[in-house]
């Protein structure tokens, strides 16, 4: 027991890493310091040292098998009975070959034994306690247990726990740029304890001691805790900790202890470098490797046997049979077998050595060629392609699934304000998305003007006294120009500015980020409750249905809820950590805190929630039987906002200038007004946001001007519409995460000193942890709640319909004694070691419910220019598209729609469901459904027992079926993963057009590319721009990363990176098809090239007895394979096109050659073979026949057949380019003239190279014979003539589409073009029947629901009207028209969608599934379609004629 307890104990001890101050040992033998069993902080990321280069190189070398296939023969041929050449020789090629790949590696590697230098002796300050100050020190003596000391600009030099910061607040400012690419500066916070430091920090001092977790690679995690001298324990995580590469910024002195360094550091532990993949062509390389040596052995067992049999024809041993030592002759059978041996080492070249570094090459060229296209440079961003991974470039041209993320992938990330609601009432922002539909950011002050000019200004507000306001006309707006002019100007030379100086830009931050122009409505609802305030104590009391206290929550909780730093645009940034004096023209904290105790009432009375009123419509509803108190409350709210126009620029609003409610009660709101404004000497501010939602939020509120001024740990400030400024306590942030989908702020109010839980998060979450209606006693307060949810949930419904990124807003107040009790829990958690993720879950659990609902926002993420187009060309290349997000289902549908994903004629199945029997069941029904309309076109594949088809599915009838959309959520990928229903699963998705996978995490992303890639056995291509991404990049065939706005973590887990998705379509239509196409060519041609020539040799064995000797010289057989054949092949690789870019941009489908592996497949190498085998036959036969019965000798029988067969194949590989340049004619003709050359000179020169048969003046002699030159001349045409013949068969009868865009290439550009159309007209689909349109634009909803009950004709007419999809286009401008246009706007559209809430129900038990039911009365959906597009023009997915329901 005690054996066991101390082993669990120690198991315990080795997840914990205990750090202590080095101070107390300095000076001490190393041996006693206790951190001495820690790395040191000196990196090496080189692989050799001058010692161990040659052996290591040389065995890594060997892991590849041509290259230890080789060596084998090498070592083989220096045993004396077997070998075929001189050993030392024959070592020639394999060296070479081994030499040219060392020198590549040995550069490499001392570029990196460089980079490691630099890096180790950059210098830092270190404590030294003998010193008593920080000295300079190198980063390589930096040890685990010192005191580092940072200033501004400096990079952290190992993982450092944060002890000190001379910012005030104890914080210190991080650029992860280094890390993860992401320009928006990070807050780090002193642990708790150290951050009330008046003076430097001494280290001295500390004496406590630090358990943390062991090294690890998650950047973002991180815990452990500080134990103190008294015992006591301080909790710390990832906000405390510097991480190594990362740049302190706005920060002047940081200082902290070392926890890990060197190559424990988390920044190298994620430093793994680009991945080695496996191409597919190499992977048939090594197939078709393994064919050649079955041919080698074949060739050399007929060698074997046939020397057996010559050898036993003599009666006597011949003269030329030399017996050993002892007398003794060999025995035929071992004879045969040490001739076996021979042949192998003769006919190695079989096995093409040069290939592998040919491809090597090749693939640097085309990568050259990649990097130098301009049309993959994004000028914006100043971005080309980056390509990580070199070796599968050739995998570009045979993809068959792309899987892509939707934010920031197909669209910018770039997340535009665009509308909100707030408690039922919905503000549409149609100014807004009028300037979002402007195709350019305006730039010159006129255009700007214009802009303005185009909007209506309110009158009441362009006027002067409230006295004089009946007589007076419109004023012009004087203040609108003074303010908005200068300022435009300046902000247009920052910008200027900012790209000359080496800050990076503030991310987040572009003018259609920023600029947010406020909603009329809204604006006029914050100006009545300003006028309401100025007039209250004289005008009577009647009922006010205003929303003020709301709209106040709303935009604090937008403010404050979130963790955006302010900084100024001044360079460097400097943070923003005190507020502005007050000035308020006037206006007292007495004042603001009397409009705060007027909101409070109601809505802020209740100890866990606060109930907001609704809008006017909402209140009229609830009818006149209101409680006194609930009509005191809307007759005294109030929101303080509003300005003198609405024309959206918050840098013209004169809230921002503090002057609206700024004046005593003796003057009028339109004197105060008119006086002078605050004074904004200060630099502007900017806003550093960790996501682009959150900037988008601090930026719309801004516009309303509820400012966010300034953020410490402690406190954030808020400049209110009227020019005060309010600094909360902040107490806790609850951070966001992908679990719990939200994030929440704990603040203290400066005015009522209540604790105020603001929340901000998903709608699917934070609905249901809103506060039940039911518990509220107050019946009307009740039916308001409800009225509210309903409202929220129908406008968060449309935003997602419009394909809005939605997020709701939430509020709750927290008791006194409630929040300290669990506050001491939080600190327990935080302190905690073991579970602390788990106990920071619950905390933060127990704290968000009950909440009151505020209201939600629409956040547009604009789609990328060019998406539409490339997708489409994708899928005309034959390129099957799965979208893969974690958005909402209407978001990531409505997306789809936008990008031409999917169709209006489509079918769309949906389905959502958790449970896997009722999964199963709607698989089976909608494989049945679909199986009625399509068939497979191939005779079907089998896949675990069931049926896949190969290809698209064909349809059956003669009139031409839907297509097929499936959309799926994450619960249901959990339902089919669970229940083991892949197989079904992915037989519906070959029928399918695209496929939507909504609400998916990370894991099941890459879950769904494993599933696809290793069951349908195809390529696949994983694209995507954020962290969320990684792992689904990491599990295809190929990774894409884009380089947007998320950072770089997919970038640096890609195997190429691109800009923009549009470049997708290039990168694949064209570089990919050529890459494919030039290596698949180039590697069937080096198998025919070594084969033809190693034949050579074998005819002659039959001639010699299977002797194992050669009638070429072994340096000439070297040259050949070495030089003289080397380089047109390496130059074919590179830059040939068989068809031109603009061909393969027009017609995608051109693409399916390389998806279909037609350049190189098994077929193909097989009739390379033969025809090799033939080219061999000629090219010895006829020179054979030729000088038979002469007395030539060997090498000059030799020589005609050495030059015939490089004609030959020279003449072959010009038969295979397509194009045709300068470069290419000078290769081909260099090499046959660098044949010539260099047998004249090693003919002339080697006497006795090659004893006893030398081949002195062979090739001069032979060019004196005229014979040479004839058989020269007639061989390769014979040799050839079979293969010409083909080609020219191929080109004049050929089917393929390769071989029709090559004629097409060759005609002049206007008939190509005319040809371009006509093809392009003749691959469209025939238009479908009358029945076929009629039920095209038809969603089949799958969902789990209540049982079907009989349902009454009006009934049934309203579903039409809420099920049948427009034919419209999904994404118009006139859903703007309907949305808000007061109050009866809002009733029409609660009454007539009727089939909103209920939809989604669970199935009960033994609920069966019913069949579809495909048709609906026509009157009925015509109707149906009237009453829709009275309110909405755009189609839901649910919508539909084709209803599958359970």
């Amino acid at each position: 027991m005690r054996k066991e307890g101390r082993k669990r104990r120690k198991k315990k001890e080795d997840k914990k890493r205990v750090v202590v101050s080095n101070l107390p040992f300095e000076g001490w033998p190393y041996k006693e310091n206790p951190n001495r069993h820690y790395r040191g902080n000196q990196v090496k990321t080189s692989k050799y040292t001058v010692l161990s280069f040659i052996p290591k190189n040389i065995f890594e070398q060997l892991h590849r098998f041509a290259n230890l296939y080789f060596v084998g023969i090498v070592v083989l041929n220096f045993i004396p009975v077997v070998n075929a050449f001189q050993p030392g020789v024959s070592m020639v090629p394999v060296c070479a070959i081994l030499a040219v790949t060392a020198i590549k590696d040995a550069w490499e590697d001392f570029r990196r034994y460089k980079s490691d230098k630099v890096i180790n002796n950059r210098e830092s300050l270190v404590y030294s306690r003998k010193e008593q100050s920080y000295m300079q020190k190198r980063w390589q003596d930096v040890r685990v247990g010192d005191f580092v000391q940072m200033r501004c600009n400096e990079i952290v030099p190992a993982d450092i726990l944060l002890l000190f910061s001379s910012d005030p607040s104890g914080v210190c400012h991080l650029e992860t740029a280094n890390l993860d690419g992401e320009t928006n500066l990070k807050q780090r916070r002193v642990v708790k304890g150290f951050s009330q430091q008046e003076v430097q920090f001494q280290p001295e001092h500390f004496h406590s001691t630090i358990v943390c977790e062991k090294p690890n690679n998650h950047l973002s995690k991180f815990k452990g805790y500080m134990e103190h001298p008294d015992q006591t324990r301080t909790g710390f995580g990832s906000e405390s900790l510097l991480l190594r590469g990362c740049t302190i910024r706005n920060t002047e002195v940081a200082a902290g202890i070392v926890i890990y360094a060197g190559h424990e550091t988390k920044a190298m532990l994620n430093n793994s470098g680009p991945r080695y993949k496996r191409s597919k062509i190499e992977r048939r390389i090594n197939t078709d490797i393994f064919f050649c040596i079955g041919l080698l052995f074949l060739m050399c067992l007929i060698g074997a046997v046939g020397h057996s049999l010559w050898n036993g024809t003599f009666k006597e041993h011949p003269p030329f049979d030399v017996p050993d030592a002892d007398g003794n002759f060999l025995s035929l059978a071992l004879g045969g077998f040490y001739m076996f041996l021979t042949m192998i080492i003769l006919l190695q070249v079989l096995i093409p050595i040069s290939l592998y570094v040919s491809i090597e090459l090749v693939k640097l060229g085309q990568v050259f060629l990649l990097h130098n296209d301009l049309d993959l440079y994004d000028e914006e961003t100043d971005l080309s392609i980056q390509c990580r991974a070199l070796n599968i470039t050739e995998d570009l041209g045979q993809i068959q699934y792309i899987f892509s993320d939707k934010t920031g992938t197909l669209t910018e990330n770039k997340m535009v304000f665009r509308r909100c609601t707030i408690v039922g009432s919905e503000y549409c922002h149609q100014e807004n998305a009028k300037r979002l539909e402007m195709p350019k950011e305006l730039d010159s002050d006129s255009e700007e003007w214009t802009q303005y000019q185009c909007l209506s200004f309110p009158p009441r507000w362009a006027q002067g006294s409230a006295t004089t306001r009946s007589q007076g006309g419109a004023q012009p707006l004087r203040r609108c120009h003074s303010a908005r002019v200068p300022i435009q100007s300046h902000s247009r030379q920052r910008s200027v500015g900012r790209w000359e100086t080496s800050q990076p830009p503030v991310a987040f931050s572009s003018s259609i980020e920023k600029d947010v122009t406020p909603d009329k409505n809204l604006l006029s609802k914050v100006r009545e409750a300003a006028l309401w305030l100025e007039t209250s104590d004289t005008r009577p009391a009647k009922p006010s249905h205003s929303t003020t206290a709301s709209i106040a929550d709303f935009f604090l909780a937008l403010t404050i809820c979130n963790s955006v730093m302010v900084s100024t645009t001044t360079e460097p940034r400097k943070r923003v950590t005190t507020p502005p004096a007050n000035k308020a023209l006037g206006t007292s904290l007495e004042k603001i805190q009397q409009l705060f105790q007027r909101l409070k009432l109601l809505s802020l009375s209740q100890s866990f929630s606060s109930t907001a009123p609704s809008d006017t419509d909402l209140g009229e509803s609830l009818g006149p039987n209101m409680p006194a108190i609930d009509s005191d409350e809307k007759d005294d709210a109030s929101v303080c906002s509003g300005d003198c126009s609405t024309d959206g620029g918050y840098r013209s609003s004169t809230w921002e200038q503090g002057d609206i409610l700024g004046s005593e009660s003796g003057t009028s709101l339109e004197e105060g007004l008119e006086a002078p404004a605050l004074s904004q000497d200060g630099p502007e501010l900017c806003y550093e946001a960790e996501s682009p939602d959150e900037a988008a939020l601090v930026h719309a509120a801004h516009a309303y001007s509820f400012t966010l001024v300034s953020r410490t740990p402690e406190q954030v400030t808020v400049r209110l519409p009227q020019g005060v400024c309010l600094t909360f306590d902040l107490l806790f942030t609850l951070g966001f995460d992908s679990v719990r989908k939200r994030m929440s702020v704990v603040v203290r109010h400066p005015v009522t000193g209540e604790i105020i839980v603001y929340t901000k998060g998903a709608d699917s979450v934070i609905m249901d942890l809103l506060e039940d209606p039911a518990s509220v006693s107050d019946t009307h307060v009740e039916k308001k709640l409800k009225r509210i949810r309903a409202r929220t949930q129908k406008h968060l419904d449309l935003y997602a319909r419009d394909g809005l990124r939605t997020l709701c807003i939430a509020k709750k107040v927290v008791d006194e004694e409630d929040f300290q009790r669990w506050a001491s829990f939080r600190r327990e958690a935080e302190a905690s070691l073991d579970n602390r993720e788990e106990l920071l879950m619950e905390t933060a659990q127990h704290l968000e419910n009950h909440l009151t609902l505020l209201g939600a926002t629409g956040i547009e993420d604009r789609l990328q220019e060019g998406v539409p187009d490339t997708i489409s060309a994708l899928r005309e290349a034959g390129i099957q598209l799965w979208v893969l997000t974690g958005d909402k289902q209407e978001t990531a549908v409505n997306i789809a729609y936008s990008c031409k994903l999917l169709d209006q004629t489509d079918t769309v199945y949906s389905i959502n469901t958790e449970n896997q029997e009722t999964c199963e069941s709607i698989l089976n029904c909608a494989l049945e459904d679909v199986k009625r309309f399509h068939e497979p076109q191939q005779p079907a594949r089998k896949l675990c027992g069931y049926r896949i088809p190969s290809n698209m599915p064909s349809v059956n009838s003669g009139a031409m079926a839907p297509e097929i959309g499936l959309v799926i959520d994450g619960k249901t990928l959990n339902a089919i993963f669970q229940g083991k229903l892949e197989n079904k699963f992915l037989e519906l998705t070959q029928y399918c057009r695209s496929v939507l996978c909504c609400r998916s995490t990370p894991l099941q992303k890459s879950m769904i590319v494993k599933l696809v890639r290793d069951k349908l056995s195809v390529m696949t291509l994983s694209i995507g721009d954020g962290a969320n991404d990684v792992s689904m990049i990491q599990a295809a065939d190929i990774g894409i990363g884009i380089s947007g706005q998320e950072g770089m973590q997919a970038v640096m887990s890609s195997d190429f990176a691109i800009a923009r998705f549009s470049h997708l379509k290039k990168l694949l239509l064209v570089h990919g098809h050529w890459c494919y196409s030039r290596l698949a060519r180039m590697v069937v041609y080096y198998f025919y090239k070594n084969v033809c020539y190693v034949n050579l040799l074998f005819w002659y064995q039959f001639f010699c007895g299977f002797s194992g000797s050669t009638m070429i010289d072994y340096w000439q057989m070297i040259f050949f394979n070495l030089f003289f054949t080397s380089l047109p092949p390496i130059i074919f690789g590179i830059l040939d096109k068989d068809v031109s870019a603009e061909t393969l941009l027009a017609l995608p489908e051109l693409y399916k050659s390389g998806q279909n592996s037609e350049c190189y497949n098994l077929p193909t190498f097989w009739v390379s073979m033969a025809d090799a085998f033939y080219q061999s036959l000629i090219c010895f036969f006829i020179p054979y026949l030729t000088y038979r019965g002469s007395d030539i000798d060997v090498f000059t029988f030799g020589t005609p057949i050495n030059t015939i067969s490089l004609t030959t194949i020279l003449l072959h590989q010009a038969m295979e380019m397509k194009t045709w340049t300068v470069l290419h004619g000078l290769v081909l003709l260099g090499s046959f003239l660098m044949y010539f050359v260099v047998s004249l000179i090693y003919n002339a020169t080697c006497v006795t190279c090659n004893s006893p048969t030398n081949p002195y003046w062979v090739m001069e002699r032979q060019l004196a014979d005229p014979t040479f030159y004839l058989i020269c001349l007639l061989t390769p045409v014979v040799a050839l003539l079979p293969r010409y013949f083909l080609l020219s068969l191929q080109g004049t009868y050929g089917n393929s589409l390769i071989s029709k865009a090559q004629k097409i290439d060759k005609l002049p550009i206007d008939k190509r073009n005319l040809e371009i159309q006509n093809w392009r007209s003749k691959q469209r689909p025939a238009p479908a029947s009358a029945s076929a349109s009629a039920s095209a634009p038809a969603t089949s909803t799958v969902h789990t629901g209540p049982p079907c009950h009989p349902v009454s004709p009006e009934a049934q007419q309203d579903f039409g009207a809420s099920t049948s999809k427009s034919s419209s286009p999904p994404r118009q401008k006139s859903v703007e028209d309907w949305a808000h246009q007061g109050p009866r706007c809002s009733r029409e559209h609660s009454r007539d969608d009727t089939c909103s809430g209920d939809a989604l129900a669970k199935l009960s038990s033994g609920e069966c599934l019913l069949e579809p039911n495909r048709t609906v009365a026509p009157t009925a959906y015509s109707r149906g379609q009237k009453d829709v597009s009275r309110h909405s023009s755009k189609g839901s997915h649910r919508r539909s004629q084709s209803s599958l329901t359970i």
